[in-house]
């Protein structure tokens, strides 16, 4: 069958995808993004979360003719041009990005958190990224770059633990 679908702002068609194809393979293989992670193919570990018509979803658990018609935006699709999205942005400064494997979909779940809730508590920080495995850090360093880019994109000159700069 032949998928259609829109991929960060782009339409984007998949010829001789067969049924059982997730929409992960056909992102990293046949689109050529292979920003979202390919781990543990059961929706266990988020690192293949993307946004399917502006929800959050492992696309390991999507198959591939259900994006049929509808819009995805993956890791990729947050930055404009080579300008990082705050949430990329932060997870760099903050060195919460160490192997990389589980960071697409962290900051796909991060992103998609400050956008319903600009200033999250660390409790909402915690239970909106509860569903994306990380084997290499404590999660501090998660917590603060989440904690910075949702003080940048509020516009508040506070650092990732949600003092004023200079404080330290």
């Amino acid at each position: 069958m032949r998928v259609t679908f829109t991929v960060n702002g782009r339409s984007e068609s998949a010829d001789d995808v067969w049924e059982g194809e997730s929409l992960l393979y056909v992102l990293r293989e046949r689109v050529g993004l292979p920003g979202s992670k390919n781990a543990c193919e059961q929706g266990e570990c988020g690192s293949c979360t993307v946004y399917l018509d502006g929800v959050p979803v492992c696309a390991c658990l999507v198959a591939a003719g259900q994006a049929e018609g509808r819009v995805v935006r993956t890791v990729e699709g947050l930055a404009d041009g080579d300008r990082l999205d705050p949430v990329q942005e932060a997870f760099v400064e903050c060195g919460a990005v160490q192997c990389g494997f589980c960071t697409p979909g962290l900051v796909v779940q991060a992103h998609d958190l400050i956008e319903r809730i600009p200033r999250p508590s660390d409790a909402e920080i915690r239970e909106a990224l509860a569903g994306n495995l990380c084997r290499c850090t404590g999660y501090e360093k998660i917590l603060d770059a989440v904690r910075l880019a949702a003080a940048r994109k509020a516009g508040a000159g506070s650092g990732p633990r949600g003092e004023e700069k200079g404080s330290r």
